[in-house]
């Protein structure tokens, strides 16, 4: 608990901590964004209610924002939590199936959350390195810990490791589909507007450019969406992967893998996380056995 007697984010040099504010973690996004929308109430609250057609570049930022907060927010953690709550208590509707949905609905919200973990878990082994036995529980606990941030009552969450997989392969069997949403995520021919963030020059630039970039730029999420979606989840959605691509992606990993824990800090996490760190290692912390 924080010392307002909300729930405090998970603590600092955890398994999640190194995972979260490390730039690999844009990469590891698009899979369980994709994952989560896959429900068909998830789904059609997104279809319904998101501004991520119209406004995608403010939609990823706002919710890249949002995540780190979970994480290295400290006490801001739980208000973001709070503001998610209450902006969500207003999205409710029809899903594919008939069935009337509230993106508060303890299943469906607990869904969004709990699709971090399968992903995160699977996409280390590309990007960083496979977790260990122990590292694989203690990014579970600290997963579950983000999830009473947003507000998810343990009640509605599998409180350990050996009660996530059966709920999560429950899930694949059950619910997931390929929605609407999902189908545009995944394609590479889906109009995107050039980037409205960053100096002047540079959005001009890429404006100019941008009928270039985007065709391999929509490869490139296709691919990386895809393929760092576990395996499972991919098969129940409906998603195609070949062996030419699964070599592809190791071939990339390799190369992430040697490149980024080489970087600066300041190249290697994002400003929220940086400052985090910094903060823990002139408290007098240092980093342990985690994930590199």
């Amino acid at each position: 608990m924080t010392g307002t007697g909300r729930p405090a984010p998970p603590p600092p040099g955890g398994v999640l901590w190194s995972l979260a504010g490390d730039i690999r973690g844009l990469l590891m996004l698009p899979a369980a964004l994709t994952l989560q929308v896959a429900h068909p109430a998830v789904g059609a609250g997104v279809d319904d209610h998101s501004v991520f057609r119209t406004d995608p570049w403010g939609r990823g930022e706002r919710s890249l924002s949002s995540l780190q907060l979970w994480v290295y927010g400290g006490e801001a953690a739980a208000e973001e939590g709070h503001r998610l709550r209450k902006l969500h208590r207003t999205i409710q509707g029809t899903d594919t199936r008939g069935r009337r949905y509230h993106a508060l609905t303890p299943a469906n919200y607990a869904w969004v959350h709990a699709t971090g973990f399968p992903v995160y878990q699977h996409a280390s082994r590309y990007l960083v390195r496979p977790l260990t036995e122990a590292q694989e529980r203690a990014l579970y606990r600290e997963w579950l810990q983000v999830g009473r941030v947003l507000g998810i009552q343990d009640r509605d969450m599998p409180q350990t490791v050996e009660e996530f997989w059966p709920y999560y392969r429950r899930m694949l069997a059950d619910e997931v589909e390929a929605t609407v949403v999902v189908r545009e995520l995944v394609a590479t021919g889906a109009p995107v507007p050039p980037p409205d963030r960053g100096p002047l020059v540079l959005r001009l630039l890429l404006r100019a450019l941008w009928p270039v970039l985007l065709p391999p730029l929509a490869r490139f999420r296709a691919f990386i969406t895809v393929g760092l979606m576990p395996p499972d989840a991919r098969a129940a959605i409906g998603l195609d992967w070949t062996p030419q691509q699964e070599r592809r992606l190791r071939r990339f990993g390799a190369v992430v893998r040697r490149v980024v824990p080489v970087l600066p800090e300041r190249l290697r996490y994002l400003p929220l996380a940086r400052s985090a760190r910094k903060e823990w290692r002139d408290g007098g912390a240092r980093p342990g056995g985690n994930p590199r």
